[in-house]
């Protein structure tokens, strides 16, 4: 597996990378010999681990699984060039120093431009399936998320993600509004396979008034909580001014990115905004059941690149979601398939707090709101089931290659067949 992040970040593409690694090393899942070549741990604060400081190469063994790492930049301030320079060091350092193993598959977690590449050229080395699975789609990324020349960076990101893409035995996506994304870059919709993320932390395990008293929250007061990358896409200045209007109720922004200083300096004069570090993992689920409402927020501009896995989580807690995203994309689909949160239109603090107020009006809404996000999960993302899709697609990749057949898509995976 090619993948950037790795254990021990424990928020966005990290978990799910290690999760499968460590289910495909598992006896359950097939005890299968698996290395990852990952980056050094630096997300969502893009700043390195400190217990990394120096490393330049460095072979870890985690839970079954041989981890090589290899040294790259670490921008904390985002814009294209520097993006563009953090994947060109992980592309560089990840060709010349591959592991010296001969794999029977390489699958690679994209966003990571460098590291699709890199799967690309270590499976076409050894001639075995190569499978890339979308997370994010950068091109797209680049052009929507707000990052500064993202428009100029937006074709270069496409065309080394199609080139990525382009080689695959079988291509998975997270989410079915990738599949015009992937197909519009020459992707036969036979070879797309739908995998979405699961929901890979535990239920909350305390009472929501011992975890509120433990945080300070006051029981009469309405707490709106924000947790994961604090970073341009989402947008969250939004929640700012949401706070700015309402004193009476507390936001709690919780995580790191590289917008979080320039929050903090935007909330200066807003007493009712609080700043808090990422919850270790064990106490995260409490943490997101205590709060009254759950944010996910992203630009106006944000439509088809990405789905924020906070949401997993956010099901998991049993409270209410309020999503404010752009209507017809793909966060707002989870959102109302779900039918565990509310809509409102992307940077519009007002429409955000008239939501806040309904709910908080109406407890008993909020709670039964809440309590269909558990269900949704135990449904549809559970993580048994979310491995067994990885597996199949493996299995498939391999099934394939053996026969020397074209893949045909299946309804079974969710992709119309071609």
């Amino acid at each position: 597996m090619v993948s950037t992040n790795y254990a021990p970040e424990h928020a966005g593409i990290g978990p799910y990378a290690t999760q499968i690694a460590e289910h495909w090393a598992a006896p359950d899942g097939g005890g299968a010999e698996v290395h990852v070549l990952a980056g050094m741990p630096h997300y969502p604060s893009w700043r390195l681990d400190p217990a990394y400081r120096g490393v330049w190469r460095a072979e870890e063994h985690r839970a079954g699984v041989t981890v090589h790492r290899r040294r790259h930049t670490v921008p904390p301030r985002q814009t294209a060039l520097r993006r563009g320079l953090f994947e060109a060091s992980v592309l560089a350092h990840g060709l010349v120093a591959a592991p010296r193993i001969r794999p029977d598959a390489v699958v690679a977690q994209m966003p990571s431009l460098a590291g699709g590449v890199i799967g690309a050229r270590v499976a076409a080395r050894h001639k075995v399936p190569y499978i890339p699975v979308v997370q994010d789609l950068m091109g797209a990324a680049a052009a929507q998320s707000g990052i500064r020349g993202g428009d100029r960076a937006a074709a270069v990101a496409g065309a080394a993600e199609a080139y990525a893409l382009k080689r695959a035995t079988l291509v998975g996506v997270i989410h079915e509004t990738f599949v015009d994304k992937v197909a519009a870059m020459g992707i036969d919709r036979g070879r797309i396979r739908l995998v979405p993320n699961w929901s890979h932390v535990a239920r909350p395990s305390r009472p929501r008034e011992e975890t509120r008293a433990r945080l300070g929250w006051a029981p009469e007061r309405t707490v709106v909580l924000h947790s994961g990358n604090m970073g341009l896409k989402q947008g969250l200045d939004v929640l700012v001014e949401a706070a700015r209007r309402d004193p009476s109720v507390r936001i709690v922004l919780m995580g790191d990115g590289n917008q979080r200083e320039h929050l903090r300096l935007l909330a200066a004069d807003v007493p009712n905004l609080e700043f808090a570090p990422p919850a270790g993992d064990a106490e995260f689920p409490d943490v997101l059941a205590a709060a009254d409402v759950l944010a996910v927020t992203q630009r106006a501009s944000v439509l088809d690149m990405s789905i924020p896995s906070k949401l997993t989580s956010y099901f998991a807690s049993g409270r209410p979601v309020i999503a404010s995203v752009a209507a017809e994309g793909g966060t707002a689909q989870e959102v109302v398939r779900s039918e565990a949160g509310l809509l409102v239109a992307p940077e519009d603090p007002e429409a955000f707090m008239k939501a806040v107020r309904a709910l908080a009006q109406d407890p008993e809404a909020a709670d039964e709101l809440g309590a269909r996000g558990p269900a949704y999960v135990a449904a549809h993302l559970s993580r048994e089931a979310g491995l067994s899709r990885m597996s199949a697609l493996l299995a498939e990749a391999l099934d394939t290659t053996t026969r020397g057949a074209d893949p045909v898509g299946s309804d079974a995976w969710g992709v119309p067949r071609t």
